[in-house]
């Protein structure tokens, strides 16, 4: 039984309870001496004898801990399981730079936490079919990071608004690539005019309540506004950028406190003294620092101590801090202290709200175990690139605009999963040089004898066209093109990340025929290398270039940002200014 669950969370950090036994090896929680006594011993999984670190996840046919089960070891659970939060939790959600970090971290601290606690800790929110519904390990991952300005928490009502139902005020689009070697961490501005669409939201009593949309409004409007939740966050993000988000996470002022206290300080370093007396009310000397609690807040917080005082150099001020708390969170001496893994995931998941499709310390772990290989000098930070907002006079600019011509290479890239990461430019120019070579015997492929129209055989999948692009194309081929024998399979298994045709030796002439009649280059397709029956159809799957029928596929993401495209990399340390 833990002490917040006793009622007893302001006298006791729960981390100070779970110690490790010498002579057994586990992580057992310590209670007081009459507790003790007429309690059972609560027994944490076993740390893996080979590791001297915290295990990362279960080994390969070891089921993972379920809600319910007892403990490993032989213990009893002491106490009830506590609920999930749906729409009635009235948990506080704002700001945070942690929880990102703790997603990169999380993968190393699942293997001995005490699961129905922290799952007690969670606010879940359904957020009305907003999102895929679920990341899948063979495709890239988005995660969208939303912090708010909403005043919660034991001294945050003294950063003013008070009683405001909050904004997205900090948001932070997270996408880890396929492979799982890098990331983007998009930042998007709260100033930035935008259209929020059409937002269906889950009521107290489970009705839907649809919130009508809105057209040249500030972003930060997307969340709380009207009643709006983060399911409309995703969903104008969505919108914005083009990039389908997965999931959702959110939390509040406290995050920074907390998490920032839980790792022993952050780190941070300023080009010359701050004395930000008109609103966070940081003062700081010049030089390096260790911040944590109010004053890592305040750090976070002010527009008025760094660049021209503006929202955009707050961006630069945040992704600088969340770099130093990864840097942090990965340290060895976080890794091997038990203390500060404890306080770490006590601390994220209290200030941690989150979607249904990873409302549980379980997916959590799945998801963090999908991130927990990626180095900090494969991620990126950068921000939407915009504009002062035309339609403002001079000298009273406060809202911005995207800067289309920055902002479409960037958006192409994060679409086609390309990394920003400079890392990485060796491993991608050997990847440029291969893909050459095989488009080169690609391109040897289309020269050959052409199957009719009428005798050309394909199934056709959507993997991620446009809605309803399989159904269109096949009406398409069918009265337009003469290709009879086309038919419409639905939706892909999984997404593509281009389209692609797949196709059997023996069907090389039907291949080539419908590569002339959808306009598809010889990068699309994919020749098999069994032979196929005499009537099984090709492979067509749709993926995100495919426009409409008969149009050019879209052009393939660049593989370089322009030079204006403010970016950032985590384990980098830089002053700030």
């Amino acid at each position: 039984m833990d002490a917040q669950s006793r009622g007893r969370a302001d006298e006791i950090d729960p981390a100070d309870q779970w110690v490790l036994n010498p002579r057994t090896g586990n992580y057992e929680l310590r209670l007081a001496d009459s507790a003790a006594q007429a309690r059972p011993k609560v027994t944490a999984p076993r740390r893996s004898p080979s590791a001297p670190s915290a295990p990362t996840s279960p080994s390969p046919g070891v089921p993972r801990p379920r809600r319910g089960d007892p403990p490993p070891g032989g213990g009893r659970r002491g106490g009830r399981s506590r609920k999930l939060g749906g729409g009635g939790r009235k948990k506080a959600l704002a700001i945070t730079g942690g929880v990102l970090a703790f997603l990169l971290v999380g993968g190393a601290v699942a293997g001995y936490l005490y699961y129905d606690h922290l799952n007690g800790n969670l606010s879940v929110t359904d957020v009305a079919g907003a999102g895929t519904g679920g990341f899948k390990k063979d495709q890239a991952i988005n995660i969208l990071v939303i912090g708010t300005d909403k005043r919660t928490g034991a001294g945050n009502e003294n950063y003013g608004d008070k009683d405001s139902v909050g904004h997205a005020d900090t948001t932070i689009l997270f996408h880890v690539s396929k492979d799982r070697t890098n990331a983007t961490a998009l930042s998007i501005p709260r100033d930035l005019i935008t259209n929020i669409p059409a937002c269906p939201t889950k009521q107290p009593d489970g009705s839907t309540k649809t919130i009508a949309p809105s057209k040249g409004t500030r972003f930060n409007t997307s969340l709380g506004q009207e009643g709006r939740d983060a399911g409309c966050t995703m969903r104008t993000v969505k919108e914005l950028t083009g990039i389908e988000v997965d999931h959702f996470m959110m939390a509040d002022f406290n995050a920074v406190k907390t998490l920032s206290t839980a790792v022993g300080g952050v780190p941070v370093c300023l080009d010359k003294a701050v004395n930000d007396e008109e609103g966070s009310h940081l003062k700081l000397d010049a030089g390096e620092h260790r911040l944590q609690g109010e004053e890592a807040l305040a750090f976070v917080r002010t527009r008025h101590g760094f660049g021209n005082n503006s929202d955009l150099d707050r961006i630069r001020i945040q992704q600088q801090f969340l770099g130093s708390m990864m840097r942090e969170m990965k340290s060895k001496e976080t890794l091997t202290s038990p203390k500060k893994f404890l306080s770490l995931a006590e601390a994220a998941t209290k200030s941690l709200g989150v979607d249904s499709g990873i409302g549980s310390i379980g997916k959590l772990t799945d998801l963090a175990g999908e991130l927990k290989g990626i180095d900090t000098k494969n991620i990126t930070f950068t921000t939407l690139p915009v504009l002062d907002n035309p339609a403002e006079p001079e000298g009273k600019k406060a809202t911005v605009v995207v800067d289309q011509a920055l902002a479409d290479p960037l958006l192409q890239m994060i679409r086609g999963d390309v990394s920003l990461t400079e890392v990485e430019k060796k491993e991608q120019a050997a990847k440029e040089a291969a893909d050459a070579d095989a488009k080169a015997k690609q391109d040897a492929l289309l020269q050959g004898t052409r199957a009719a129209a009428a005798d050309v055989r394909v199934s056709i999948y959507n993997g991620g066209g446009p809605k309803g692009a399989a159904s269109t194309t096949v009406n398409w081929l069918q009265n337009s093109k003469g290709v009879a024998k086309s038919s419409n399979v639905g939706n892909a298994p999984s997404k593509v990340g281009a389209t692609q045709l797949e196709y059997a030796p023996n069907q090389a002439d039907q291949a080539r025929a419908l590569a002339d009649i959808m306009g598809l280059p010889a990068t699309a397709l994919k020749a098999g290398t069994a032979e196929a029956a005499a009537k099984t159809p090709m492979k067509l799957t749709l993926g995100p270039d495919f426009q409409q029928p008969g149009a050019p596929l879209a052009a393939s993401a660049p593989q370089s940002l322009p030079e204006d495209v403010q970016r950032a990399q985590a384990d980098k340390a830089v002053c700030a200014k």
